[in-house]
């Protein structure tokens, strides 16, 4: 019998409720009370992130945040900032623990060595084949982090945090891409134009939708053909779940002691 996954339903959140949701079920998973979990969402307001150890004034312009009515969030995964358009973007969270998916990597590759490197491998392979099964040709790359392409332009980045055993990765999934509004929320680097920032997404970033002839599906069809590909990559059996009582009582607490205080969001690297 396959390993049994729970699969919470497409949401649509803040910034805060979206990554309180994700810290939760990894912390409710490193406690055992949940199954590994799998889940997309959107941003909604619109959403700039940045890395747990990056300075949020270095790469957001909170002003033009504030303008654009754009939310801003300190994730605690590694990773750049990201811009996440509630209009152009698909996210998804893994959370497993890293024995069950050390033993699904090792199905594939047998006595192979598993690490970091491989643990972004196994879960990207998961999300091409969902890809690959709405009609994209998708490969797996690297872009400052681990990545997937579309046609040699990147699609998706992802980051991880890793806590007693269990690995949450979540990461992007691109639609379209808007790099004029990006780079108004995001910084470009220090001596780097925006106009050149510019030109560097639209030459190495593309969306799903952006150049193609399959047509636009529903966020839940969208997760439907991702789970799919988790089913037949991971070799599992996914049953749709709810957060639990632990789960939404953390994320409570994490909204209240971390993500709406200003330390957080504006401390140092």
């Amino acid at each position: 019998m396959n390993p049994l996954w729970r699969v919470l339903p497409f949401k649509v959140l803040n910034g805060q409720t979206n990554m309180c949701m994700d810290e939760a079920i990894l912390q409710a998973k490193i406690d055992n009370l949940v199954p590994n979990t799998i889940r997309f969402y959107r941003w909604n307001p619109s959403c700039a992130s940045i890395g747990r150890n990056q300075s949020l004034q270095l790469e957001i312009d909170v002003e033009a945040a504030k303008e654009h009515k754009v939310d801003v969030v300190r994730r605690i995964s590694g990773g750049g900032a990201v811009f996440h358009d509630f209009h152009a973007e698909i996210t998804y969270a893994v959370v497993v623990s890293e024995e069950d998916l050390r033993q699904i990597y090792y199905k594939k590759f047998p006595n192979a060595f598993f690490g970091v490197s491989e643990s972004y491998t196994i879960i990207t392979q998961a999300l091409i084949q969902g890809l690959n099964l709405m009609g994209f040709s998708i490969d797996p790359g690297v872009i400052h982090c681990p990545a997937l392409f579309l046609e040699d332009k990147k699609i998706s980045g992802n980051a991880q945090a890793r806590k007693n055993g269990v690995i949450l990765q979540h990461g992007t999934l691109l639609l379209h891409v808007n790099p004029e509004l990006m780079y108004t929320i995001l910084r470009a680097p220090e001596g780097v134009t925006k106009s050149k920032m510019v030109r560097s997404v639209r030459a190495k970033v593309t969306g799903l939708y952006d150049d193609c002839d399959i047509p636009l599906i529903s966020d839940e069809e969208f997760q439907s053909f991702m789970i799919k590909g988790f089913k037949e990559i991971f070799e599992i059996s996914c049953v749709e779940g709810t957060l639990i009582k632990e789960e939404l009582e953390i994320i409570e607490n994490l909204k209240e002691k971390r993500y709406s205080n200003e330390s957080w969001l504006y401390k140092n690297p």
